[in-house]
């Protein structure tokens, strides 16, 4: 099974955009993660698992969005947002350093609101009601990519939303510092809690 960690490699930067039918074609700057890429990988583009078309010299790649994955994740949003998380695919020899992430989004949040302290920035995401059943507090989630831990849960005046709080060194190396107030971000909650409700189900 192909899977991600939610550690973000680099920080890479989208750089030309183009129509297709029924999909994007974009062309990725990553020096870091096209070192060793070829053709037919897996690279996760704000946590959205994206097929590799071809590498350039000078640390580019290209890859094709589909119409799809445009309306259900931030991808639509590149050309505002050009900085991009990017992770490799794990491999047999990498350690499993975030939760299992599968690079398929299950939605998009909301940031409410930013509030940061001296030694992190906790950070409030509006989302769907859908999702919550998934989401627990010191829980696993997702966010453009970032494994990062829940550390609130809430609802007020309907609207449901969660807490993580951002240590400086994922401030310094995702995009997630660059989301303002009210900027959407991608969400995966955690594979697990879905694989048990079914389970459960049955």
């Amino acid at each position: 099974m192909l899977v991600f960690t939610g550690i973000v490699e680099e920080v890479g930067r989208v750089v030309e955009k183009s129509d297709l039918p029924d999909a994007v074609r974009l062309r990725i700057n990553g020096p870091l993660v096209t070192g060793d890429a070829s053709p037919g990988d897996s690279i996760a583009v704000n946590g959205v698992c994206l097929t590799v078309v071809e590498v350039f010299p000078g640390g580019e790649f290209t890859t094709d969005v589909m119409a799809e994955t445009l309306n259900r994740s931030t991808l639509r949003h590149v050309g505002e947002r050009p900085a991009v998380n990017l992770e490799r695919a794990v491999t047999v020899e990498r350690r499993l350093g975030g939760h299992i992430v599968q690079g398929h989004v299950d939605g998009t949040g909301r940031v409410i609101s930013r509030t940061p302290s001296e030694n992190w920035e906790v950070v409030r995401i509006a989302f769907s009601p859908d999702l919550a059943r998934y989401v627990v507090e010191k829980g696993s989630i997702a966010v453009d990519g970032v494994s990062l831990t829940v550390s609130g849960l809430g609802n007020d005046a309907g609207q449901t939303w969660f807490e993580v709080s951002l240590i400086p060194t994922t401030l310094a190396e995702t995009t997630l510092s660059r989301v303002p107030a009210g900027g959407e971000v991608n969400l995966e909650v955690d594979v697990i809690a879905k694989y048990v409700e079914k389970l459960l189900s049955r």
